[in-house]
């Protein structure tokens, strides 16, 4: 297999390296990545600008290209000729940090993953639920090869990805899950220049979330086991269109 290896931590993030070395047991590794970090983005595409694309080379010697767009960018670029070689799978992260219920649409990890699957190529995202700055990715990577070596004999249904969380710590296995319920704390933040002109801030403390709902994501990373989301990109809420229908158009 040829596996294309991208994250929103930026080229240079340990988590990027461990997912590289991990991948490399099923087949041959690619990497293109944001060259600084592109965390909580979203789902960007760079169409008003430029996007500059050059080597550089991981920690341990890989060759990996750096670009200056989101992690979105890498993947479309990727697919779209920057890499000659076709793809066989996205695989995106590994992220310092978790990425549960609604965080998905925030995050640069799993966004990479969504624009592979909008052109056909199988993906997950895989975070881990640490923000330490030398947290140990060995189990996340552990679990990012069971997932990719499922994809590559299952395959994923049409605009499906998954989206893979790691506990920190002992794991006790994995979980199918759906996504919890997410409580985010936000705050504006509202400070002066020195020229006493207003700038705001979007800070807050990391969000929340019901842990108790078992079968949900959060719960399942609460409780010390992987879990594994399938996410589609079919958006449509089929349960609202007879509502909706009647409204009185």
């Amino acid at each position: 297999m040829h596996i294309l290896v991208t994250n929103d931590d930026g080229v240079d993030a340990p988590g990027l390296l461990a997912l590289t070395q991990a991948m490399r047991a099923l087949g041959d590794v690619t990497v293109v990545a944001p060259h600084q970090n592109q965390s909580a983005v979203g789902h960007r595409k760079t169409l008003s600008e430029p996007i500059r694309a050059w080597e550089v080379h991981l920690d341990d010697g890989t060759p990996a290209t750096a670009i200056t767009g989101s992690p979105a960018d890498c993947v479309a670029l990727a697919l779209l000729g920057l890499i000659e070689r076709p793809i066989d799978m996205v695989a995106s992260g590994i992220n310092n940090g978790p990425n549960l219920s609604r965080d998905v649409t925030y995050s640069g990890t799993v966004t990479a993953a969504m624009e592979a699957v909008i052109e056909d190529v199988p993906a997950f995202a895989v975070s881990l639920d640490s923000r330490e700055r030398g947290a140990d990715y060995t189990r996340a990577a552990e679990a990012a090869l069971l997932i990719a070596q499922r994809i590559a004999e299952h395959g994923l249904p049409p605009l499906t990805l998954l989206n893979v969380n790691v506990p920190i710590g002992p794991v006790k296995g994995v979980q199918i899950t759906r996504q919890g319920r997410r409580k985010y704390v936000d705050e504006l933040i509202k400070r002066l220049d020195p020229r006493g002109r207003p700038y705001y801030w979007i800070g807050g403390e990391f969000p929340t979330g019901d842990h108790s709902e078992e079968g949900a994501d959060l719960w399942a990373v609460a409780n010390g086991y992987i879990s594994v989301t399938p996410i589609t990109m079919e958006m449509t809420n089929y349960a609202a269109l007879d509502t909706i229908k009647g409204w009185g158009w």
